[in-house]
């Protein structure tokens, strides 16, 4: 359950802070909290938090790099699988939309096929 709370609302850094000394104004002065428990949950918490943000770079590396392969595509002879079956063509045109690489494939009939997806693609040439 905390972490469906923490995908709805990021807690930073400064929030984790914040509650931490609150926990530490309201604790029992005959029971203190452990000092290494503090440390212990802000190492995690930081843990985490550079876990959360690699992620974020890793997925814009992929998003990147994916970007780029699709650039090489340009003038290559490619089979386009389609509900109707498969067609060969060589792609003319590369645009972006939404982030995702959108090719145009003239077929080899003269044809033209326009907003096809990377993961239509069946053979490359």
């Amino acid at each position: 359950m905390a972490t469906n709370v923490l995908a709805a609302s990021p807690v930073n850094i400064q929030d984790f802070l914040r509650i931490l000394v609150a926990q530490l104004n309201n604790q029992d002065p005959l029971k203190p909290l452990d000092n290494q428990e503090f440390v212990t949950q802000l190492a995690q918490f930081t843990s985490l938090q550079q876990t959360q943000n690699l992620d974020d770079k890793l997925g814009q590396l992929l998003s990147v790099q994916g970007s780029m392969q699709s650039v090489g595509l340009l003038g290559r002879q490619v089979t386009v699988g389609a509900e109707n079956g498969t067609f060969s063509g060589k792609v003319t045109a590369l645009n972006f939309v939404g982030g995702e690489p959108r090719l145009t494939v003239t077929l080899d009939n003269g044809s033209v096929m326009t907003d096809i997806g990377i993961s239509s693609l069946v053979t490359v040439k």
